[in-house]
């Protein structure tokens, strides 16, 4: 079944660095900041926007938002500087679905640069909502974040979940992130989209349960990407996972989902190759790029 999916999106996995290790040298990517509401309450994540943004390399943060009008002169100038960029991606800081601005991007994008490939990242608690809008817009890869397949586990890790106008807390809240978001991918995979299943591991928390995250998306996954978690917010008393405890993991969620080893945990609007530590910056009016390389951590 593997090996079908990735004969099935070989073209996703030609030009798309986040599907690909083997593109972190070659092929840019950037991230558009266009996001900023989030509808879920994970207790490892603080967003962290403006300048207190600069120094920090890591997903919830950014130094600007960016409002979709600005996105076109944005993209057209930074592809001038760096060509090597074919792939647009919409990362937050809040949760892309939740925000109808990721919606105007994508229009913006499909219709002024329509050879880019075009993808987000979302916790998935309103992929049935917009599974088929996406398709419709031509999205082919979405990155969705799965921590855990038991409401009990996943209870531990989001406090809450805003949904239809309702604040849903605990094992209630977990039980309806969990549905919508096995019904989403789902949606997804049937319309031909790649998905990539982020899960962050929490050793005290989801260790033993992150193979049956990969057993539970075997079908419709097309990749799983196991990343550390990072001790903060209200887990910053927690360890970070070792190396070989990483590794282990994804040597056995191998037998189900297909793993991808390479992740730099960018930031929401990283700019260029993964292997670089570049990032959005605004300068007056004008937008730039920051390099990390010039601070220190």
């Amino acid at each position: 079944m593997k090996e079908d999916k990735m004969s099935k999106f070989a073209h996703i996995t030609s030009v798309h660095p986040c599907y690909n290790e083997k593109l972190h040298h070659k092929v840019g990517r950037v991230h558009l900041p266009v996001a900023p509401k989030c509808n879920i309450a994970c207790r490892f994540c603080k967003r962290s926007i403006g300048a207190e943004s600069v120094c920090e390399d890591r997903p919830g943060v950014s130094n600007h938002i960016m409002k979709p009008s600005e996105v076109e002169n944005y993209l057209t100038d930074l592809l001038e500087r760096m060509p090597n960029i074919q792939v647009a991606g919409i990362a937050g800081p809040g949760d892309s679905l939740f925000n109808e601005e990721t919606f105007e991007t994508l229009e913006i994008l499909k219709e002024k640069f329509p050879k880019m490939v075009r993808c987000l990242s979302t916790n998935g608690l309103l992929l049935p909502k917009y599974a088929e809008r996406l398709a419709e817009l031509g999205i082919k890869t979405v990155t969705v974040t799965v921590n855990a397949v038991d409401p009990k586990i996943q209870a531990k890790i989001v406090d809450w979940v805003y949904f239809e106008g309702k604040i849903y807390r605990g094992e209630e809240g977990a039980k309806l992130l969990i549905k919508n978001q096995i019904e989403g991918v789902k949606m997804l995979s049937e319309r031909d989209v790649a998905v990539k299943i982020n899960t962050v591991l929490i050793p005290e928390i989801n260790g033993e349960h992150v193979i049956d995250i990969a057993k539970t998306f075997e079908k419709d996954a097309f990749v799983q990407n196991i990343i550390p978690l990072i001790p903060m917010y209200k887990m910053d008393n927690l360890r970070r996972p070792t190396c070989e405890e990483i590794s282990n993991i994804r040597d056995t969620a191998e037998e189900y989902v297909h793993q991808f080893r390479a992740c730099q945990q960018c930031r929401a609007d990283a700019a260029g190759l993964l292997s670089e530590q570049k990032h959005l910056s605004e300068k007056g009016k004008k937008l730039d790029i920051y390099d990390l390389k010039h601070f220190s951590h």
